[in-house]
């Protein structure tokens, strides 16, 4: 009897109708196709123009069609997820587009012998020389810089999140905060001055300095984000054993989170491994190899390739020893984001079933 009623109860109407899961697909399709269309009659020549087009033609077609099929309700859910997309295919168009003009222009001359030879007695507007003394001094000196901004910002960081209270924890927030949005040149002329105050001539080391600078307001905030992510529980539980504070922070609260610092590491070194105004300031430019950054001028990959452009005089290989290197320096951010992540998965905590 009760097989017999429910088979006879009226299915629900609650469910109303439902765009189908292909629907998103084909409004893009026709929007792209209409703008086309739109930017062949206007005689719109950028194709920049024809993808705003598409763009906006996506957002108030899904919002027409929506409307007039699930509602309103459901028509204003689609819109923002639409408006998402567009504003992704807006942030990641311009990176596509920079990183595969920066291949097509780098390949031209970016092989083994412009890898392990340096400028040496070529000029800036003949072809050959390479980048050797670049990759050298960038490596130095990036290498140095995170050996002083690195343990630096962590320990900071552990501070303020473990330790700090009262005005000084205030006041080193304050000053992080306000590092985080300082210049370049403003950390270059800072150890300038000091530099002019010794006599010294222009160093690797000194460039190493102010790149430190830079980079410790970064890994502050990252780590300290990163710390406050980990469970009070697990502090709580390590104390209650009668562990030591600093022995708790260095075997449970770090290895936690050093997935996350780690990334934040990488990220504070990518920020550094560009910067063209303190190296320009304090390391100078080198065309020979100089493998010791604590003495005489240093060349680097940033500063490289800002020196093939202004000296180039519109010669075609300077250009392209600049792309050459530009790419060279992506890959090298790159292949050090890679680094870091598979370093954060092999120290990150084991989780069980």
């Amino acid at each position: 009897m009760s097989n017999a009623v429910a088979a006879e109860k009226p299915a629900s109407t609650l469910q109303g109708a439902t765009l189908p899961k292909w629907s998103p697909y084909a409004i893009a399709g026709g929007s792209i196709v209409l703008a086309v269309l739109i930017g062949l009659v206007g005689s719109l020549d950028s194709k920049i123009q024809w993808g705003l087009i598409a763009a906006i033609l996506f957002v108030g077609g899904t919002y027409v069609i929506a409307a007039r099929i699930e509602g309103t309700r459901q028509a204003k859910d689609r819109i923002a997820t639409s408006l998402v997309w567009v504003a992704f295919l807006l942030a990641v168009v311009p990176l596509v587009s920079l990183l595969w003009t920066t291949i097509v222009r780098g390949v031209k001359v970016l092989n083994i012998y412009f890898l392990t030879h340096s400028m040496g007695v070529v000029t800036d507007t003949e072809p050959g020389g390479g980048i050797y003394h670049a990759i050298i001094g960038s490596l130095e000196q990036v290498a140095l810089a995170t050996l002083i901004g690195a343990p630096i910002g962590v320990l900071t960081a552990i501070y303020l999140v473990e330790y700090g209270q009262g005005a000084l924890s205030k006041s080193v927030t304050f000053f992080v905060d306000v590092m985080t949005g300082i210049p370049s040149i403003v950390a270059g002329l800072f150890i300038l001055s000091i530099m002019l105050m010794w006599d010294m001539e222009p160093f690797g080391f000194a460039g190493s300095c102010a790149l430190a600078i830079l980079m410790m307001p970064v890994v502050v905030r990252s780590t300290e984000e990163m710390l406050k992510l980990v469970p009070n529980e697990l502090r709580e539980a390590s104390l209650a054993l009668g562990i030591p504070k600093w022995r708790t922070i260095l075997k449970v609260v770090l290895p936690t989170a050093i997935g996350g610092i780690t990334t934040g590491i990488m990220l504070a070194v990518a920020r550094i491994a560009g910067e063209t105004a303190p190296v320009l300031l304090l390391v100078f430019g080198n065309p020979f190899i100089n493998n010791n950054p604590f003495q005489g001028a240093q060349a680097s990959l940033p500063l490289y390739i800002y020196q093939q452009f202004a000296n180039s005089s519109g010669s075609g290989a300077a250009y392209d020893r600049a792309w050459a290197a530009s790419l060279t320096l992506i890959a090298f951010v790159m292949i050090l984001n890679l680094v870091a992540r598979g370093i954060a998965r092999w120290k990150a905590p084991k989780t069980g079933r």
